[in-house]
């Protein structure tokens, strides 16, 4: 359940390693990795296969179908909440709008919500949920899917999500931002009701468009 306390300490901590500047330092890669062994040049050599988000399709706020496609080549921020979350949700998408208007215009970064209430949260609900947050274009995408695709997508996230009707508003889930990079590999986690957490987010997003710039 609780996966990514011990990899955001380790994020932490690794950011306190590399403290040089953003233009020296890069993020660590995180999940499962495994050796693979390869030819290069005539010479075997062992590489490494880190893991990866897989491909997806999804409805979006505006009833399109969004797949992995619409970020390509891109960084973007991931993360789950359902619209009419009573806990940590406002405060977690207040915060991951500062992002949205930092990066506002620039095309190599995005923004995926993914809403866990697969039953209530349909496309209009979503569109109007954005529209009342402050996003006036498509870089921050609000999708839905089947309880299967949603929470299984979740767990490739490293983010806990479940349904419960003991916990307020019926779902249970952490507020994690995790940013992905181009190859589709998790490149850093931030709890997304934590300003300090949050300010950690926006200074890693710069490290990293450094890195794909």
């Amino acid at each position: 359940m609780n996966k990514l306390f011990g990899f955001t300490l380790i994020s932490i901590l690794l950011s306190g390693l590399f403290s040089c500047s953003s233009n020296e330092r890069k993020l660590p890669i995180y999940g499962e990795r495994t050796p693979v062994e390869k030819e290069v040049d005539g010479k075997k050599i062992v590489d490494t296969l880190y893991q990866t988000i897989p491909n997806f399709s999804f409805l979006n706020q505006d009833s399109a179908q969004l797949t992995q496609d619409f970020f390509k080549g891109k960084i973007y921020v991931a993360n789950f909440f359902f619209t009419h979350c009573p806990s940590i949700c406002p405060t977690m998408q207040r915060n991951l709008l500062k992002a949205y208007k930092k990066y506002k215009g620039n095309e190599k970064i995005a923004f995926l919500s993914h809403s866990i209430d697969f039953k209530y949260d349909q496309p209009y609900i979503l569109k109007d949920y954005a529209n009342k947050l402050g996003v006036d274009n498509d870089q921050w995408q609000f999708v839905n899917g089947t309880k299967a695709d949603i929470y299984g997508m979740a767990d490739k996230y490293l983010v806990y999500a479940k349904e419960d009707a003991s916990v307020p508003g019926g779902y249970d889930h952490q507020g994690y931002l995790v940013i992905i990079d181009p190859e589709k590999r998790i490149r850093g986690a931030y709890d997304g009701t934590d300003e300090t957490q949050v300010n950690k987010l926006l200074e890693d997003l710069d490290v990293i468009l450094n890195e794909y710039k």
